[in-house]
């Protein structure tokens, strides 16, 4: 079902830059420090992905111009022939108790399908405004500068094993980046391989993992591309950026999404606690407001799996975890969605406790208005302690079996429910989009 291709890939010659320091993180988790930090170099790929006119001017513009500038100074150079380009990335967290693993994939061109297909399957929505800013990228840039995330089922270790002889040889690419993650890339132009991943793609299903909006952007460019006329089923404009892991990947990481609540008129523990016991069994965690792994431990060991929360206040010693009563029916007290969404933790997070007890409406919700979400669980609990935030509200991390039932179902997961941890390096491989170009 999914259909796969070799493109010519666009790579910074590491003969010109420090290639450590030009690569960057998609766009969407880069705040303002994180941008003015990547800029300093001025061959960061931050200059393309969150552009900046220096005159005030139209920013997508902007970026444009300095990616054909790049071009025309040999600082990118796009390759002769097509190929495919194994990725590792090698890493810890303190999520995992700062094991090293190495998450494994390939970035290819991979056809672009309509959700309703039922070959590219998503597990987010997405958001007007972001599909818009990208938008304007692509059109401007002509260039597909950050690879989607995709995951794919291979139980029986088919593709890695065609990968096998690349990962004893000497990458082409080598980085690390600020926060420790090793890049690895190889070149892959052998026609076998490449032969060998289209028939072992062509009955899977690739579900999106991480950059929903930038799939969205694909397909909406290519249909206008496609308006000025049809081209032919192997023009580059069918196809987007994507790096595919297998979904059973031993360095598959996903982290949770905690929320911290800041900026209300007052907040009160005991209210707050109080109205919970409505909808929640309430317990006290001893000393656990400053332990991360002892709050990790009390939501992973809920009764009968029952979905929970933590929640920790500043000052407070201890923490206190929020279980869903097993007599509370989500949807029945206003929790939307279908049955399976509404009983995620997040849904029970911003449903009940957000909404109902707090008063955030969804609209500050999705505004961030009275919201921050951090990944680290330590640091969540740290910002809390140190009055940086008014509540903690900390939750599990999804499962992928979880993802992939509500994918299927063809309902999406609150936004914010997923966190692939490490994010993708943009600026390892981009992909020029040509709709005269075959590639076949």
């Amino acid at each position: 079902m999914a259909d796969l291709a070799p493109f010519r890939g666009i790579q910074f010659d590491k003969t010109r830059v420090n290639l450590a320091k030009v690569l960057a993180p998609p766009y969407d988790v880069i705040d303002d420090a994180e941008r003015a930090r990547l800029a300093a170099d001025p061959h960061n790929a931050v200059h393309l992905i969150k552009p900046v006119a220096p005159d005030g001017g139209d920013p997508y513009q902007a970026a444009a111009a300095t990616l054909q500038s790049w071009l025309a100074e040999g600082v990118l150079r796009r390759d002769t022939s097509r190929a495919v380009y194994r990725y590792h990335q090698t890493f810890s967290t303190p999520e995992l108790g700062d094991r090293v693993v190495t998450r494994r994939g390939f970035v290819a061109a991979v056809r672009l399908e309509p959700f309703s297909a039922k070959v590219i399957i998503p597990h987010e929505r997405t958001l007007a405004a972001p599909r818009a800013d990208r938008l304007k990228l692509l059109t401007a840039t002509r260039t597909q500068l950050s690879p989607v995330f995709g995951l794919y089922p291979d139980p029986a270790g088919e593709v890695e094993r065609l990968f096998r002889k690349w990962d004893r040889a000497a990458p082409d690419l080598t980085a690390v980046t600020a926060d420790g993650v090793t890049h690895t890339m190889w070149r892959c132009a052998d026609a076998e391989l490449v032969g060998g991943l289209r028939r072992a793609f062509s009955p899977k299903k690739i579900y999106l993992a991480d950059g929903h909006h930038r799939y969205d952007t694909m397909l909406a460019y290519r249909d206008a591309l496609l308006a000025k006329g049809d081209p032919g089923m192997y023009s580059a404009a069918n196809y987007g950026l994507m790096f595919l892991c297998a979904t059973d990947d031993p360095g598959l990481v996903v982290l949770p999404t905690h929320r911290l609540v800041h900026g209300l008129a007052e907040v009160s523990r005991e209210q707050l606690l109080e109205r919970a016991k409505e909808f929640f069994i309430v317990e006290k965690l001893p000393g656990a407001a400053r332990d991360a792994a002892a709050v990790r431990a009390a939501i992973a060991s809920t009764p009968t799996h029952q979905p929970a929360i933590a929640v920790v206040f500043p000052g407070e010693p201890d923490a206190w975890r929020l279980t869903l009563d097993p007599h509370v029916n989500p949807a029945a007290v206003g929790v939307a969605g279908h049955a399976v969404v509404a009983r995620l933790d997040v849904s029970l997070l911003h449903g009940i406790v957000l909404e109902r007890i707090l008063g955030i409406t969804p609209a500050a919700q999705e505004a961030q208005t009275n919201l921050r979400y951090v990944k680290d669980t330590a640091q969540a609990l740290a910002e809390v302690a140190d009055r940086k935030a008014q509540i903690g509200f900390i939750v599990g991390a999804p499962r992928f079996p979880e993802i992939k039932h509500l994918a299927d179902l063809g309902e999406p997961m609150p936004q914010k429910s997923t966190y692939f941890h490490p994010k993708l390096a943009t600026g390892l491989v981009m992909n020029p989009i040509d709709r005269d170009e075959d590639l076949q």
